[in-house]
């Protein structure tokens, strides 16, 4: 069992940070992530040397100031209530985070050598995108894709499955550099709705060096080297939250490989009507579902 690539909530945790973890910490060169645990009043100051990041509310709100810049970030309830604005922080920036009332703040990172300019980007700016159909329907807020915001290597967005549903499905990888695929190493961010809430993850490689299926809570973490990925299944009852972060040395693109074994199922799923419940939520906040 590769214990090294599954970070339970709480092992990763530094000083006022809930995640703290560098590429080299994940052992690999690329992709990072922080989470910021900001109480109400506090002020923090960062240093991007080298690297370009985002800052993300997950709960609460919190203004940032880069250079002649501040961006007042309303954010959020918690993630499961609406989608959130963001700033991108270039490389090579000091900012200074301050929150009126306390903030939760994730600060998905990667190496960069270009000082572009820094940004804020509004909810209602944020592409929501319904992926999937029937018990495989989720909702991926594009916030930082590849082709919805500049950055040198750093893509993230955020993914929403309903509880008792799959995502990630079919399995897919990005582990290698050709017409069909760019090399991305990636984070997985978990957060479950409700006490007790969990849901399974699965990543493998066909040469069985990565094989794990792991239980996850609020608050875990998974690394995803190489291999394919998924599913991603939320139980009943616990709606689940991921945020991702990729990057690689390549091309900054997402183009994926699914595994051949599970091609057909991605073709059935795709022929079914997506879950009329996604999106979950929206810039606006919670939608509003029919039932019957």
């Amino acid at each position: 069992m590769r214990t090294d690539l599954f970070r339970p909530a709480g092992s990763a945790v530094t000083d006022g940070e809930l995640v703290s973890l560098t590429p080299s910490d994940a052992g690999w060169s690329f992709s990072g992530l922080r989470v910021l645990a900001l109480a109400a009043g506090e002020r923090r100051v960062l240093r991007l040397d080298g690297i370009e990041a985002c800052a993300l509310p997950l709960s609460g709100s919190c203004a940032v100031e880069i250079g002649a810049d501040t961006f007042s970030l309303d954010g959020r309830t918690d993630v499961f209530s609406r989608v959130s604005d963001f700033a991108y922080l270039p490389a090579g920036s000091e900012v200074v985070i301050r929150s009126d009332h306390g903030c939760e703040l994730a600060l998905p990172n990667a190496p960069a050598t270009r000082a572009l300019d820094p940004a804020y980007v509004p909810a209602k700016a944020v592409a929501v995108e319904v992926r999937g159909g029937g018990p495989a329907t989720r909702q991926i807020n594009n916030f930082l894709a590849a082709d919805a915001f500049e950055a040198e290597r750093l893509i993230a967005v955020e993914v929403l499955t309903p509880d008792g549903n799959w995502s990630s499905f079919p399995p897919h990888k990005h582990d290698e550099h050709t017409e069909e695929e760019v090399p991305l190493e990636e984070i997985y961010y978990f957060r479950i709705r409700g006490e007790h809430g969990f849901g399974l993850h699965r990543t493998y490689t066909t040469d069985g060096a990565i094989d794990e299926t792991v239980t996850v809570r609020d608050g875990d973490v998974f690394l995803i080297p190489r291999g394919y990925h998924g599913p991603c299944v939320a139980a009943p009852g616990h709606t689940m939250y991921y945020l991702n972060v990729m990057a690689g040395p390549a091309e900054r693109a997402w183009r994926v490989c699914l595994d051949p074994a599970h091609e057909r199922l991605g073709e059935l799923l795709g022929s079914l009507a997506p879950d009329p419940r996604c999106p979950l939520v929206t810039a606006g906040g919670p939608r509003e579902v029919e039932r019957s």
